[in-house]
């Protein structure tokens, strides 16, 4: 029996790369975790153990920290289409370069409304998040947020599904919406300022949440999604997950209490999960 390397790929992953860009007024620290996939003509690596045409992975780690030094300056879709561009440029055995990037956000601390000019607050686990594939012929930029913790304490409900011989949970018609948001959106070119799409798309999605009447997750979910379409031409394709974190509602009956939607019992597991991506017709 013959076998057949139909497909195959490398690269380093986990590159962890943290930069302070000193402006003239304040220090502007970046937190980025980098992971490189290279594909193309490394054939004779597995058949042959030839690896003349392999750039290492430690080679893939360091060209990451030393271009950061003069090309990480804005935008990390900038920053990665410079990486698989690169990546290709100067390897003519490689076919396709993808490189995602994931932002840890840290925010300047402020003082009796001014801010510090070098001291940062983390703790959030919102990242911002995205993914360049390149290829000899085309670029694709897909970018997004993940963990993106949201929740509202009215304009929500869940009523009218179906019921059967195992069904224990009550409609509502007033309920907590809590999710952990995941988004990722594909733009339509590479030549954008995506700061600022970024912070636009963010604040769509954030804004269609708190003032969508929503009678299912599902619902919202769409509504989200064609909220961004509509607002933002750059965008070709949306994906949405939306894990309901429940929030039931507890009985304070047996205690001779009424519970006027007021406490509740936080839930992590098991919970639902919602997906949906959207595209224009």
């Amino acid at each position: 029996m013959k076998t057949i390397l139909k497909e195959n790929a490398y690269g380093k992953n986990a590159v962890n790369l943290s930069k302070i860009i000193r402006h003239p007024t304040y220090h502007e620290f970046r937190q980025i975790s980098v992971n490189i996939s290279l594909k193309g003509d490394f054939e004779t690596a597995h058949t042959l153990g030839d690896n003349s045409k392999i750039l290492p992975t430690d080679t893939q780690k360091n060209t990451v920290y030393a271009l950061a030094k003069e090309h990480f300056t804005d935008s990390i879709e900038h920053f990665a289409l410079y990486l698989a561009n690169y990546f290709l440029a100067t390897n003519p055995q490689v076919s396709q370069a993808t490189v995602d990037i994931i932002e840890f956000p840290w925010t300047q601390m402020a003082f009796d409304g001014d801010l510090h000019t070098h001291a940062y607050l983390g703790g959030s686990s919102e990242k911002h998040t995205t993914s360049v594939i390149q290829t000899r012929n085309a670029v694709t930029v897909t970018s997004g947020l993940k963990d993106l913790l949201i929740l509202k304490t009215t304009d929500s409900g869940f009523e009218g599904y179906i019921k059967d011989q195992f069904t224990t949970l009550k409609e509502t018609a007033d309920r907590i919406f809590a999710t952990q948001c995941e988004a990722s959106w594909t733009y339509t070119q590479q030549e954008l300022d995506f700061t600022a799409l970024f912070t636009k798309i963010r604040e769509t999605l954030l804004k269609t949440f708190a003032h969508h009447k929503s009678l299912s997750v599902q619902q919202t979910l769409l509504a989200m999604g064609e909220a961004v379409l509509n607002e933002t031409p750059e965008v070709i394709e949306i994906s949405l997950k939306l894990p309901n974190k429940h929030h039931i509602l507890f009985n304070l009956e047996q205690f001779g209490m009424e519970n006027k939607n007021e406490i509740f019992i936080a839930t992590d597991v098991p919970y639902g999960y919602i997906t949906g991506t959207m595209t224009r017709d």
